[in-house]
């Protein structure tokens, strides 16, 4: 049968039409199931989170991507007061994750509004098997102990200025870290007979130091406040992963990990 031009036309226009239909229907913007966010398809997330997060946020981080397919989270972790540092020198970053409120406070320019998705406190942490018969705070400040610190800046160490201020203890360390798994280290390692460390931190070596317990009257709650931040280049990625830790699936796995509720 021989065609017209004009019908070439036409069946040409139907045919486009055609093959356009399935592609409209991929780009529209379906409804998400409840309490799952919705980050752009192949998303590549960098998250800035303090030290004390590296074992859990690992975790985290691989269940977040399997619910997420196509999405990678990819962290760097540090004491929060170098984080807050490489935020201000303009590090390619999407997400921060502090230990402190403070730190992230200062950031207010540089961030989304944050949320809390987890408190942590305080313990001892000794040589395994405790030989120095470490009981508490008060047996910090004996001369003969090799006790190490974070430093003042570190939300850690601030916290533990914080609960030896209140009962009025003087601790001389033998040094102070950058970070909460620097002081950890040193104890494991057996360069020091003690240090203040968070209490998910010592959960993470069991078998290599001692956690001895501060009561609840003496210690000092940290705090983990999440946001995104404006630099970030993929806004609506980053504002998924912020939400994601506030879920249930998030939660189960903070607490597990041994972190309470914000």
């Amino acid at each position: 049968m021989t065609t017209t031009p004009g019908r070439r036309r036409v069946a040409a226009a139907t045919t486009t039409a055609a093959l356009l239909l399935p592609l409209a229907a991929c780009g529209s913007n379906e409804e998400q199931p409840a309490g799952k966010s919705a980050p752009s398809s192949g998303a590549r997330l960098t998250v800035l989170a303090a030290a004390s997060l590296t074992d859990v946020f690992e975790t985290a981080g691989a269940a977040y991507e399997k619910e997420h397919p196509g999405t990678k989270v990819t962290f760097s972790f540090a004491g929060s007061q170098e984080l807050a540092a490489q935020v201000k020198q303009g590090a390619p970053a999407d997400v921060l994750v502090t230990a402190d409120t403070r730190t992230m406070d200062g950031l207010g320019d540089e961030t989304g509004t944050p949320t809390v998705i987890a408190k942590n406190r305080l313990v001892i942490a000794t040589e395994e098997g405790n030989p120095k018969k470490i009981g508490g705070l008060e047996d910090l400040t004996d001369p003969g102990l090799k006790v190490v610190l974070a430093a003042p800046e570190v939300p850690v160490g601030r916290y533990s200025e914080q609960v030896l201020d209140a009962r009025k203890l003087t601790v001389k360390p033998v040094s102070q870290e950058p970070s909460v798994r620097a002081v950890l280290s040193k104890v494991e390692l057996g360069e020091a007979d003690a240090g203040i460390v968070y209490r998910t931190d010592a959960a993470t070596v069991p078998d290599k130091i001692d956690a001895v317990d501060i009561p609840d009257a003496q210690n000092a709650v940290a705090s983990y406040p999440a946001a995104t931040l404006r630099q970030s280049g993929d806004g609506k990625a980053a504002t998924a992963f912020v939400k994601w830790l506030s879920t249930p699936a998030a939660q189960k796995i903070l607490r597990a990990a041994g972190f309470q509720q914000p």
